[in-house]
């Protein structure tokens, strides 16, 4: 989140315009399905991640949808698999508090009342290549993910596990202390996996489909044109202004 609040235009031209590339690829080849990797943060997004994210499936949802109706012949099946964090990928803060224990401590969290939904990363893959293998036309798979974790409650669990003890103001002969940082640019308190209170089961109990706002693909196109137009002009004011008229939510 902070790479993306820092490099707006390289979050846009990766997570965006990289998105609406491959995807054309994908349909000029005849590729058997594609899928894009989300992320709870798109939505009602409050950084530029969450938003390049949350226009990304904007894009292949009007892409099926343009799909459907003019390129029949066109057999790609295109689909969105949104879900949070995956406990020890890359960014994880499972190998930050890991580290931290090793050295000795402290354990950073940025605000005690941050919440965070986890999984486990073969639980993640399993689950996408399922999604992924299922019938779409631009289809928002979203992963259940359980109730969403204190992540200070994390960082003790972790201290306790490497049989060591937390030290506070109980506890001022602990070992290692946990301190607090400040939420990060763009960061939340805690995160949704729905934009609206719309989802239909599907054939897996652990996949829901998000039933959610899209745009055709005509109007999609007049802000993905104007999207690219302010990248290369680094016009940071009208990315915000393009993102606060497509994104629903961004704030």
């Amino acid at each position: 989140v902070p790479i993306c609040e820092k490099h707006p235009i390289e979050a846009i031209r990766t997570n965006t315009i990289g998105t609406k590339i491959i995807a054309e690829n994908c349909k000029k080849f005849n590729s058997k399905a594609m899928v894009l990797i989300s992320t709870d943060k798109a939505v009602r997004p409050t950084n530029t991640m969450g938003a390049t994210k949350r226009f990304a499936e904007l894009i292949l949802q009007a892409m099926a949808e343009r799909q459907s109706k003019s390129e029949k012949h066109n057999k790609t099946q295109i689909s969105t698999v949104r879900f949070g964090n995956v406990l020890g990928s890359s960014g994880s803060v499972v190998p930050l508090f890991r580290q931290q224990i090793e050295q000795g401590g402290p354990l950073t969290v940025t605000d005690p009342g941050i919440t965070r939904y986890f999984m486990t990363i073969e639980e993640a893959a399993q689950l996408v290549i399922q999604a992924g293998a299922m019938k779409s036309r631009g289809n928002i798979f979203v992963l259940d993910m359980g109730e969403q974790i204190p992540v200070i409650d994390l960082a003790k669990d972790m201290i306790r596990l490497s049989g060591m003890t937390v030290k506070d103001e109980e506890n001022p002969d602990g070992d290692i202390e946990i301190i607090f940082t400040g939420l990060r640019p763009g960061e939340k308190l805690y995160e949704e996996l729905l934009i609206g209170e719309n989802a239909r089961a599907t054939e897996h109990n652990k996949i829901m489909k998000a039933i959610e706002e899209s745009f055709g693909w005509e109007d999609l196109q007049q802000y993905l044109i104007q999207l690219e137009q302010a990248s290369e002009i680094d016009d940071y004011e009208k990315i915000r202004e393009i993102f606060v008229k497509s994104v629903s939510g961004y704030n």
